[in-house]
């Protein structure tokens, strides 16, 4: 399987490219949530990319689960952002129902990838 067949990397890779036009409009005050926000996106789709170039499901869910932590962490930012008044919700919507849908099918993955481990067991 390559990567770019991965459904939950091609909502990552969406994700990254939707978030990356309100990043550049953090105020440079807050250049360290811009980066960490960035990080956290692209750290979803290379640790899937990463996961799938591995040699077995562990591997795999192990890189997985990383990316599902990176999910967790733009969860976060965009909370913070909201809250700090920096961006408005309306404009996260779309950020928003990205990353809600990338987070469905990485946890549906870890779901699959756990269930594969469990039958080899």
């Amino acid at each position: 399987m390559l990567f770019r067949d991965l459904k939950a990397y091609q909502h990552a890779r969406r994700l990254s490219m939707l978030s990356r036009p309100l990043i550049n409009r953090l105020p440079e005050s807050e250049r360290g949530l811009a980066d960490q926000w960035r990080r956290a996106c692209n750290s979803i789709a290379l640790n899937l990319a990463e996961g799938v170039s591995r040699r077995g499901s562990k591997e795999f869910r192990r890189f997985t689960d990383m990316a599902r932590g990176s999910l967790v962490e733009v969860e976060a930012v965009i909370d913070l952002v909201q809250h700090l008044g920096l961006i408005q919700p309306t404009e996260l919507e779309d950020v928003v129902s990205a990353r809600d849908e990338c987070a469905r099918t990485v946890y549906g993955l870890l779901r699959k990838l756990s269930a594969a481990a469990a039958a080899t067991s």
